[in-house]
């Protein structure tokens, strides 16, 4: 039998299309599916549309008892539209929900309030606040109320109450008045659908938390110790006193007492903002008198006497204040009025040279070993004398005015006992002299240089000094309120069975 080429051709032609089929595997059966498309890309096809729709809903009913809203909108350009498919792989309905939530979110009507930077500064507390940011809330009450809550952590109620009544403020005679409670950043307010992949704060005490510390977890608490103090707290802490004050407003001050076993709130605040309080003060400063030493070359070395008493001054002084988050960073003074002028102080001292011997007593004078002792400063402004004050001997003479580092001078010759860093309070001593210097002279006396500037000692114990040798430089360590030298002259070693004398006997 023959067959033709044509027939040949067509036998060979199908043998390849099954063989072609074969390698495909398609489905005999075509497939009704559901294609989803978000943005106009395919997610898949699944076999349900109704199953994802159901899908959608009872997340939108999820998100509406969450939000306690009435409408939660679906992810924006989403489409499903019918195919038919022999071969293609079909997605479950949480798949293909998954693959949207991926792309896309569920949102909610509210407002989106951006928080703006505020302007590049050198102040440390203005760079608390110095990001940009949106925070996003249902209800406009929540921001405001939170924002309420924040400023008046940081403005105390009376100033508030000021500044709220609305009345203008006058200062009689001192005083205070406060001009300005203002947001130093810019704070826009736009409505808008907001994806509820973001945090939307339903909540004013946990927004204000946010405002305040920068998150919302709660702040830790200390259980107080025996002999804690609130700066003392606040310092392990890392705080500053104020921050302390603010978590825990049942305290007046810093110098509130605390009792061991109360819990108190601490961590660091971190504003969000910045809040700025303008205020005028007018208040009354002391001005401080200055001494004027003048001699007498009549009048034996030793001899003083006070010519004229000194009297402080006292000015009205007007000042423009700023704060920022509860601290001052600027202080302007607009006017200074004087409502009681100095008057100096004049001391005469004898500047005839003698010689003069150790008197006995618990305090008496001494004898120069050779010749006149000589001056251990480079100024000659005693701001604090030898003998009791506040019901505290104090067994020294201080020496002011020279400024910070100033040139300490050994007042006779001998050997260096002590030449030390911060040693406490000595056994029976005055306070806690902080770096000092101690000479033996070789005679029975000993002086002490005490309140030295750190790296300003400049011998060591064992050294030979020589009168008028630089020993170091005058500085406020220790128990010290400014820049002074403590000179003490004993007999016998000091605090450790001497006797301090008063120093200004020799000169």
């Amino acid at each position: 039998m023959h067959i033709s080429k044509k027939i040949i051709l067509i036998i060979l032609l199908l043998f390849n299309f099954n063989l072609f089929l074969g390698a495909k595997t398609f489905n005999a059966t075509p497939q009704k599916v559901y294609r989803v498309y978000l943005g106009g890309q395919s997610l898949g096809v699944i076999k349900s549309k109704k199953s994802l729709e159901q899908h959608i809903d009872k997340e939108q009913e999820a998100l509406k008892k969450m939000y306690n809203v009435d409408k939660i909108y679906a992810p924006d350009n989403l489409h499903i539209q019918k195919e038919i498919t022999y071969n293609e792989k079909i997605y479950t309905t949480e798949q293909i929900y998954e693959k949207i939530k991926d792309k896309s979110y569920f949102t909610v009507r509210g407002y989106a309030i951006t928080i703006k930077a505020t302007k590049e500064t050198t102040s440390t507390v203005e760079k608390k606040a110095n990001k940009t940011q949106t925070i996003y809330v249902l209800d406009k009450s929540v921001f405001t109320k939170a924002v309420d809550k924040t400023v008046r952590s940081f403005v105390s109620s009376e100033d508030y109450k000021k500044y709220e009544s609305n009345k203008k403020q006058t200062i009689n005679g001192t005083g205070k008045i406060v001009e300005k409670i203002y947001i130093e950043n810019e704070i826009k307010i736009k409505k808008q659908n907001i994806s509820v992949n973001q945090t939307i704060y339903l909540d004013t005490d946990d927004l204000a938390k946010y405002l305040l510390f920068g998150t919302t977890e709660s702040q830790a608490e200390y259980t107080v110790k025996a002999g804690d103090t609130i700066s003392s707290v606040a310092y392990n802490n890392k705080m500053s006193s104020d921050e302390f004050l603010l978590m825990n407003p049942e305290f007046k001050n810093e110098n509130a007492l605390l009792y061991a076993g109360q819990n108190v709130k601490i961590g660091i605040l971190n504003p969000q903002f910045n809040i700025v309080q303008e205020d005028e003060q007018v208040s009354l400063e002391e001005q401080k008198y200055s001494t004027e030493t003048r001699y007498d070359n009549s009048k034996n070395v030793g001899y003083q006497q006070v010519e004229q008493a000194g009297v402080n001054g006292v000015n009205k002084v007007t000042q423009k204040i700023r704060k920022i988050n509860g601290e001052t960073t600027n202080i302007v003074t607009t006017n200074t009025e004087q409502i009681k002028p100095v008057t100096n102080e004049i001391v005469i001292k004898g500047g005839k040279q003698s010689n003069y011997t150790y008197s006995g007593g618990r305090y008496g004078t001494v004898i120069a070993t050779n010749g006149q002792w000589g001056w251990p400063a480079s100024c000659s402004s005693v701001s604090s004398g030898f003998g009791y004050r506040w019901g505290t001997l104090h067994d020294g003479t201080d020496i002011a005015g020279c400024g910070y580092g100033s040139n300490i001078f050994a007042a006779e010759g001998g050997t260096v006992v002590e030449s030390k860093k911060k040693p406490g309070r000595y056994p029976g001593g005055y306070g806690d002299n902080g770096e000092y210097i101690i000479i033996d002279h070789h005679n029975g006396f000993y002086t002490i240089y005490a309140h030295i500037c750190p790296g300003c000692r400049y011998v060591s114990a064992g050294d030979n000094v020589s009168k008028g040798q630089v020993i170091g430089g005058m500085g406020h360590t220790g128990a010290a309120t400014g820049t002074h030298l403590h000179f003490g002259l004993w007999s016998g070693y000091p605090y450790r069975g001497g006797r301090a004398l008063n120093a200004m006997s020799v000169y």
